[in-house]
């Protein structure tokens, strides 16, 4: 979170999307988000006019964004490079936050939206794991697997880490990381030809 006196706009956004990580989307008030980013509530309605839902969408996109950031640099040294900054990244914001935050993303997948339609939020959670993907199966590619296999083999890392999140944040420990990441590793290996 950022610490300027002023209150910014993406420093809310960054509040928000920490928030939804460790309280999930509908334990997040804008109340609650203005006052973990340090903001004042009239900034954050300022800058947020359609209130939560309008929040809580660009604190998904911008998580998403900021992961999607850290893979395409990591992925242009190769695969298995990409996957060992994705759990990094993620076992970071687990022991770091003492087990307490996980993915903003999931948090917003898979809790139920409060009405008939689909919120923009979830629709934003849809995207973020798209291009997850669309950057892993670019990088498979790139470094030689299977170009019918990679869109399956990319779902198979995003699906892999964010479900060992959630059992790290359960079990409070990192078990579950380290041991995606050895099979992980194992299974690109396999697919590039040990290349990797």
């Amino acid at each position: 979170m950022a610490q300027s006196s002023t209150p910014s706009r993406e420093r809310i956004v960054a509040g928000a999307a920490d928030m939804i990580s460790r309280r999930g989307l509908n334990a997040a008030s804008i109340r609650e988000v203005a006052k973990h980013a340090r903001a004042p509530l009239g900034s954050t309605y300022h800058y947020f006019p359609e209130g939560k839902r309008q929040l809580a969408t660009e604190a998904v996109r911008y998580a998403g964004g900021t992961v999607a950031h850290i893979l395409r640099k990591r992925l242009d040294t190769g695969p298995v490079a990409g996957v060992r900054a994705f759990l990094d990244l993620w076992r970071g914001i687990v022991v770091d936050s003492d087990f307490r935050a996980g993915c903003p993303v999931l948090a917003v997948s898979v809790e139920a939206p409060p009405d008939d339609d689909i919120p923009q939020a979830l629709l934003a959670a849809a995207g973020a794991f798209e291009e997850w993907e669309r950057l892993l199966t670019d990088a498979l590619r790139a470094h030689g697997a299977d170009p019918d296999r990679a869109p399956a083999l990319a779902a198979l890392v995003v699906a892999s880490v964010e479900g060992a999140i959630a059992m790290c944040r359960a079990k409070r420990r990192t078990e579950p990381l380290d041991q995606v990441a050895q099979q992980l590793e194992a299974v690109i290996g396999a697919a590039l030809g040990s290349s990797a």
